[in-house]
């Protein structure tokens, strides 16, 4: 590291020639491993050429589109333009090894054995105790501490965010920006200055047990120090929940949608929140409604409790198989569902896209097998292995100073689907297929360069008589001739290509006209796609009455529900799918 730093210092005290004619490969995995430290300085000396040729670019156009009326201001020459974009990229890596020296000998032990685990499996790795928590934390949507997010900033720890709800939110002393200078616990503890600390060390100060106290001393905006006591509590992060609304499909029928960001769960706390368990209220609440028809959200998420996926799948079905769970050695494990009620009986449509991984894999491709929903999007991830966590205290039990040593996640089964295929590197492949922005970008578990292989095992017997898809091929061929009319869908297909071609073009000039050139070319193309989705592609998007009272308790969950209808409102991948909707329901 000593080593690059005198690089970066050194190239970076002369100025640099724009009108050399060389280019850059910015794509790692097409350039050559460097033979000596000549090569290397020189790779160091064209990655740095690029940073700062990009910042001068950036600086010239700030200085043309400076208003007329400060005309007589003198402009900077090009001379003194990339002398401060030298000196901004200078300073962007003294920060950058400033940090990488305040690394831990821990942290880099786990960065090792990663680096080693993954070169048998992308879902194997080693979790140091921070790690572990901040997973579970993303898991159960809780966490105990004061609900704040930190972020570094230089030598300090900075508010970056407040979580509505939290103490730190009913509080109102602590705001976003402020700068936290010292931490004490307790209502006598010693403050401990944390000044050029890491934020991880700096998080597990202020987070702490429900009802314990921590004091923080912070430097607001205006530049006054302050002290700050509060009361450490449970925090939900309300984002990661289901969310539920009431829409119009374009032929009137009233359609229940539920968005589902991930299938958590609180397993350290049986009266936690499961998502099974909030998708079975919310469903609920929409056949109180008398919804025609439901679509299950499960878009971008990325997977979690298996246990809850089969309790969810069986929500639609009578009794049968979900999933089936394998090891190496062993027979599948069938995972069925757990009882034989049938929470909804009418039409289901699941959302799916490319980064819908693992747990929704589950539940998408059980129900498309059984013919109870029809899926709709775009193939999915392609995770199809199981991970589970060991607890490394375990085995040096009675060893408390060398204790937490954090935990290891193990991929030990690979799971399948009913009709024994396997979601592993194919994901699932929706029953109507939408375009997308990204389709053409090679994406998902493919991606991994270790990934587990496909396999596939003997199906099991299942079936279901609650509701079923027909004329499939008929619902594909309206919607295939909807998109094919559709504005909106044309553009996403064009910009698809656009994104591949411009993320392909990895070869880049250093030269200041040629590169300029390039960029605007580049602009130049984006701007026919330049927010191109409709102001409102769903009309009569609204929340359900039930949960009103809840939403405009206060100001922010306000806001950010409405947020939430607007996004709702803008998405034409929604749109069609209420469309799609609509010819199920006609059938």
């Amino acid at each position: 590291m000593l080593k690059t730093q005198e690089y970066y210092r050194e190239i970076l005290s002369k100025p640099f020639d724009f009108n050399e004619k060389e280019t850059f490969e910015l794509d790692g995995d097409k350039r050559s491993y460097a033979k000596n430290d000549a090569e290397l300085k020189d790779l160091w000396r064209k990655y740095l050429k690029y940073e700062t040729l990009n910042r001068v670019i950036d600086k010239m156009e700030a200085q043309e589109a400076e208003p007329t009326a400060n005309a007589e201001i003198p402009k900077k020459s090009m001379e003194e333009l990339e002398k401060e974009a030298r000196e901004a990229t200078l300073k962007s890596y003294d920060d950058l090894f400033g940090r990488l020296q305040k690394v831990k000998r821990s942290d880099r032990f786990g960065d090792f054995l990663n680096a080693i685990s993954a070169m048998y499996d992308p879902h194997t790795e080693y979790f140091a105790p921070i790690e572990k928590q901040n997973f579970d934390i993303r898991f159960s949507g809780r966490l105990e501490g004061i609900g704040a997010t930190l972020q570094t900033q230089g030598e300090y720890t900075k508010v970056s965010s407040i979580v509505v709800g939290g103490p730190a939110w009913k509080g109102k002393e602590l705001q976003e920006n402020d700068l936290i200078l010292k931490v004490a616990q307790g209502t006598d503890g010693e403050f401990q200055d944390i000044g050029g600390m890491v934020v991880n060390d700096v998080v597990q100060l202020v987070r702490g047990k429900k009802g314990t106290i921590v004091r923080l001393q912070v430097k607001k905006v205006d530049g006054s120090v302050k002290m700050i006591q509060i009361v450490r509590d449970l925090v939900q992060i309300e984002d990661t929940y289901v969310r539920s609304l009431l829409l119009d499909s374009p032929n009137g029928e009233k359609a229940g949608y539920i968005y589902l960001p991930s299938f958590y769960a609180s397993f350290d706390d049986p009266n936690g929140r499961f998502c099974s368990k909030d998708v079975a209220a919310e469903l609920e609440k929409l056949k109180a409604e008398n919804v025609d028809g439901i679509i299950l959200d499960l878009r971008n998420n990325g997977g979690g409790s298996l246990r809850d996926v089969q309790r969810m799948t069986g929500f639609f079905v009578e009794s049968g198989p979900v999933v089936q769970v394998k090891s190496r050695d062993s027979q599948p494990e069938i995972l069925k569902d757990v009882d034989t009620r049938v929470q909804y009986t009418g039409p289901l449509i699941v959302m799916v896209n490319t980064l819908s991984a693992s747990a929704s894999e589950i539940m998408a491709a059980a129900l498309q097998d059984y013919g109870r929903a029809l899926i709709v999007g775009n193939p999915t991830f392609g995770k199809g292995s199981v991970q589970r966590f060991y607890n490394l205290d375990n085995g040096i039990p009675n060893n408390p100073e060398w204790q937490p040593l954090g935990e290891v996640k193990i991929t030990t089964q690979k799971f399948y689907r009913i009709n024994g295929g396997s979601v592993q590197l194919k994901g699932v492949t929706p029953d109507i297929v939408l375009p997308d922005e990204y389709q053409l970008i090679e994406v998902g578990e493919r991606q991994e360069s270790h990934p587990l292989e496909w396999t596939q095992i003997p199906a099991v017997d299942f079936s279901q008589n609650v509701f079923r898809i027909k004329n499939l091929e008929d619902l594909k061929r309206k919607s295939k001739a909807r998109i094919a009319s559709d504005e909106t869908f044309r553009k996403v297909a064009q910009n698809a290509k656009r994104i591949k071609d411009q993320r392909d073009a990895t070869l880049v000039p250093l030269n200041l006209g040629e590169y300029r050139a390039q960029e605007t070319a580049f602009t130049k193309s984006g701007e026919a796609f330049k927010d191109f989705y409709p102001a409102e592609a769903n009309k009569n998007v609204r929340n359900l009455p039930a949960d009103l009272a809840a939403i405009n308790a206060n100001e922010s969950d306000a806001a950010r529900n409405g947020e939430f209808l607007k996004s709702v409102s803008r998405d034409i991948y929604l749109r069609e799918t209420l469309q799609i909707l609509h010819d199920l329901i006609k059938q």
